[in-house]
């Protein structure tokens, strides 16, 4: 297998980025900046067929709150990300590049989103550290979509920590029923010893 030299894809001075998804077809590239406010954007740079910048960069999701962690679609329709824009981190989906309206596709909480193989499901960790799981529909002409209620799966051990990670600790098979996770060990409780009546000097 040969080697590829690192290249430089993205610079500006003072800003600090961090990658979050690269679209199937290579083209497209998902990142975040930090924002002046302390918060991030979804942020997009075009890549040309052998992956380098062929555009400016350009603002996919861009408000006054947090937005973190954006995902494409497996056909590179649509955006998965995580936003604080109600008060606490929910999942949303909306058309890339659009325009199009975002929708909420999380209930309680919610972050670390995924999508299955097939785009009709997605994947994130809920405020408990469940993992949820949400059927999407997409409309025949590709520009609506519906989202079921969200099903419980199983606990990850990722905690409410999950929210703040600076990128998903888990991955997903294609099919969507197998996950590889990083998670915390098991929780455990050392013992306590109390001594009574004895002489501190001693200790």
């Amino acid at each position: 297998m040969g080697t590829v030299s690192e290249r430089l894809l993205l610079a500006s001075v003072g800003e600090n980025k961090l990658p979050s998804d690269w679209s199937s077809d290579g083209r497209h590239l998902f990142y975040r900046p930090l924002t002046p406010e302390g918060g991030y954007d979804v942020w997009d740079l075009p890549l040309d067929e052998i992956g380098d910048p062929s555009g400016d960069p350009f603002p996919v999701v861009q408000t006054e709150f947090d937005e973190r962690n954006g995902q494409f679609s497996p056909d590179g329709n649509w955006v998965a990300y995580q936003s604080n824009e109600s008060g606490r981190f929910e999942v949303y989906v909306r058309p890339f590049p659009g325009p199009g309206t975002a929708r909420q596709v999380s209930s309680d909480g919610g972050a670390q989103v995924r999508w299955r193989s097939d785009g009709k499901e997605l994947f994130y960790v809920a405020l408990d550290g469940m993992l949820m799981s949400v059927s999407i529909e997409i409309s025949d002409d590709g520009q609506m979509l519906e989202r079921r209620v969200p099903v419980r799966l199983f606990p990850t051990r990722i905690d409410g920590a999950a929210q703040g990670y600076e990128r998903q600790q888990y991955i997903v098979s294609p099919d969507g029923q197998s996950f590889l996770m990083n998670t915390f060990p098991e929780a455990y409780e050392m013992p306590i010893t109390v001594l009574l009546n004895r002489d501190p000097g001693s200790l």
